[in-house]
């Protein structure tokens, strides 16, 4: 019986899962989405949460405790400048798991562990390249529209 033996064990030794849960943590952060199993995006999505937390507080000892944690440097200079401040008004629930279906080498259940906030700056920023296009595109057609009269 486990009572009171919270986590996931995900049939790893400590330290294969310590390994893993930094891996998994530091990329989500690094590029704010990662695909994987299911069991594994339940597991790590508290972690990512606690890092964020971390990133809010942003004193010295909490970069350290984070520090600890991750595993590249890039991932904690991006947690603190900008994941920190994203989420600086929201209280809780940085993270999202979607579920994608069974993969197709061994039928296991594929999930996308995702920051909350990520497809809305993607979209943004894919909004205002499309505007500038289109604005660069009419100023043109407008400059070979007019041309002098004689």
């Amino acid at each position: 019986m486990r009572h009171k033996k919270s986590g996931y064990k995900l049939k790893r030794n400590i330290g294969a899962r310590k390994a893993l849960f930094k891996g998994l943590v530091t990329s989500i952060i690094e590029h704010e989405r990662v695909v994987t199993t299911v069991p594994k995006a339940k597991a790590v999505r508290p972690l990512v949460e606690k890092m964020i937390t971390l990133a809010k507080r942003d004193t010295l000892h909490t970069r350290r405790q984070a520090a600890a944690f991750l595993e590249t440097p890039a991932a904690l200079k991006k947690l603190f400048d900008k994941l920190g401040t994203r989420f600086g008004q929201r209280n809780g629930g940085y993270t999202r798991v979607v579920r994608l279906g069974n993969r197709k080498g061994d039928g296991a259940e594929q999930a996308m562990v995702e920051l909350v906030g990520s497809e809305l700056v993607k979209r943004a920023a894919e909004r205002a390249k499309r505007r500038e296009e289109r604005l660069n595109a009419m100023r043109q057609g407008k400059q070979e529209g007019e041309e002098p009269e004689e």
